[in-house]
């Protein structure tokens, strides 16, 4: 077996495993966010009565190996707009929990079927500068999967290879004045796409609960 196929193999059993039985609720969890870059924010974000919301992170298997789903967000849209993002959005009150919201802004967004997503799980929840409380929940969607972007919230959506996104060397780190305030943050740039902010701390918060080393080989 060669490194990326237990890339693969690892990614399943470590998310699916160490995380299929996370609870949300759990008031000794483990939280991430924006201020992993940003430490003096941290007590601001956390104590700022966020508002919740949740991601999907597609892993899509390929031939070529596993790759994330990733969309751009309409350019009209309230909050983070044409940003490069994952499926997502608020928890309705109506959603049962983080993963009914994930899938159902991901059948909305980008018309994924909820019975090809198998849920891997979930990462911790992720404080975000912009006044969220993330909870990322990975799931496994089917190869023959279809999706397409709703236009009234998504511009595009296109993929990026697991492979690339779990590379440290591909990674760098922005800095913003917002708010009155110096903010670093993480980018990733994939061909012409620049994956910044929320939805690269959040890929590099997965990266991390992979224990990987500097590169993924």
């Amino acid at each position: 077996m060669d490194d990326y196929s237990k890339l693969n193999a690892d990614f399943v059993r470590r998310i699916g495993v160490e995380h299929l039985n996370y609870n949300p609720l759990d008031d000794e969890r483990e939280v991430a966010g924006d201020f992993r870059l940003n430490p003096e924010h941290k007590d601001l974000l956390i104590n700022s009565n966020p508002k919740p919301a949740a991601v999907l992170i597609p892993i899509i298997e390929r031939e070529s190996g596993l790759s994330v789903l990733l969309t751009k967000r309409a350019d009209r849209l309230r909050d983070h707009s044409g940003q490069i993002a994952f499926p997502g959005g608020k928890i309705d009150a109506s959603d049962a929990n983080a993963i009914a919201a994930a899938i159902r802004e991901s059948e909305e967004e980008i018309n994924l079927d909820a019975s090809e997503v198998e849920v891997l799980g979930q990462l911790p929840d992720y404080y975000t500068g912009s006044g969220f409380l993330i909870s990322p929940v990975v799931g496994l969607v089917a190869p023959n999967a279809t999706f397409s972007a709703n236009p009234d919230e998504v511009d595009f959506v296109f993929e990026v290879p697991l492979e690339y996104l779990l590379d440290v060397k591909n990674y760098t780190i922005g800095k913003l004045h917002l708010s009155g305030k110096d903010r670093s943050f993480f980018e990733i740039k994939y061909e012409q796409h620049n994956v910044w902010g929320i939805t690269a701390g959040i890929i590099r918060l997965m990266r991390d609960k992979l224990h990987l080393t500097n590169s993924i080989a």
